[in-house]
C-alpha cells in the first residue's frame, strides 16, 4: 500500500454533499474516517450540489475544473432528472457520459470508480407533504437505477444499491435528516457500511 495518501473525487447532488447533516455526516466524510481509522489516509473532494441533473452535473464538473487523475471516484446521480419529469433516456445518455468521464478522472482504471444507487424519497415525510405517488416513484427510481448498473456492469464498475436499504426509512425516522426529505448520517452510515470493503479492498492492495 502507498504511504502518500489517497484522492476521492465524489461526484454527485444532495445525496453527496450532505443536505440537512453536518460535515462529518456526509458519507464520503464517514468513509474517509472510518478508512483512517484502518491505516488508509483519504480525502474525499467533493463536487456536487442539491438539485444537480445529470446535464447541470455535467457543468458543474466544467466549472470546477475536474481534471485528475484521482485515486477513487464515486458517482451518484439522477434523482433529480426523474423528479423534475425528465425523459429516463436522456438520463441514460448522460448518464454513460458522466460514467465515462469518472472512468477517465480515475486514470481509466473503471476498477478505481464506484457507482451508488438512488435512494427512494417516496418514504419520506417530504413526499408525503407534498401528495406524491409512492408507488410511482418506486417504480421509476427502480428503472433509473436498472439503467444505472447496466451502464456500470458493461463498463465494469462497481454498482452499490443502497436503494432498498433506504426505504426502511418509511418506518425508521432516525433515517430521515431534519429536512424530512435527505438521508439522516445514520443512514449515511448504512451506505458506508455497504461499500467499505470494495473501497477498503481496493485501496489496501495498492
Amino acid at each position: 500500500m502507498s504511504d502518500k495518501g489517497f484522492v476521492h473525487l465524489a461526484l454527485g447532488d444532495s445525496y453527496t454533499i450532505g443536505e440537512a447533516v453536518n460535515v462529518d455526516e456526509r458519507w464520503p466524510v464517514q468513509l474517509a474516517h472510518r478508512l483512517r481509522k484502518d491505516s488508509i489516509k483519504i480525502d474525499p473532494v467533493i463536487v456536487a450540489t442539491t438539485g444537480w441533473t445529470t446535464d447541470e452535473l455535467m457543468s458543474g464538473i466544467v466549472k470546477a475544473d475536474v481534471e485528475g487523475p484521482y485515486d477513487f471516484v464515486s458517482l451518484l446521480i439522477g434523482v433529480n432528472n426523474q423528479y423534475r419529469g425528465y425523459p429516463i433516456d436522456q438520463y441514460e445518455k448522460e448518464f454513460k457520459e458522466l460514467l465515462d468521464q469518472a472512468i477517465q478522472f480515475a486514470d481509466g482504471n473503471p476498477y478505481n470508480v464506484m457507482v451508488v444507487s438512488i435512494p427512494d424519497y417516496g418514504v419520506t415525510p417530504f413526499a408525503k407533504k407534498k401528495m406524491l405517488d409512492p408507488e410511482k416513484i418506486a417504480k421509476e427510481l427502480d428503472n433509473y437505477n436498472a439503467i444505472a448498473e447496466k451502464i456500470s456492469k458493461l463498463r465494469d464498475v462497481k454498482f452499490i444499491n443502497i436503494t432498498q436499504g433506504s426505504r426502511k426509512a418509511a418506518d425508521n425516522p432516525s433515517l430521515i435528516a431534519s429536512d424530512g426529505l435527505h438521508p439522516s448520517g445514520k443512514m449515511y452510515k448504512m451506505w458506508v457500511d455497504q461499500m467499505y470493503d470494495h473501497v477498503f479492498n481496493n485501496l489496501s492492495s495498492r
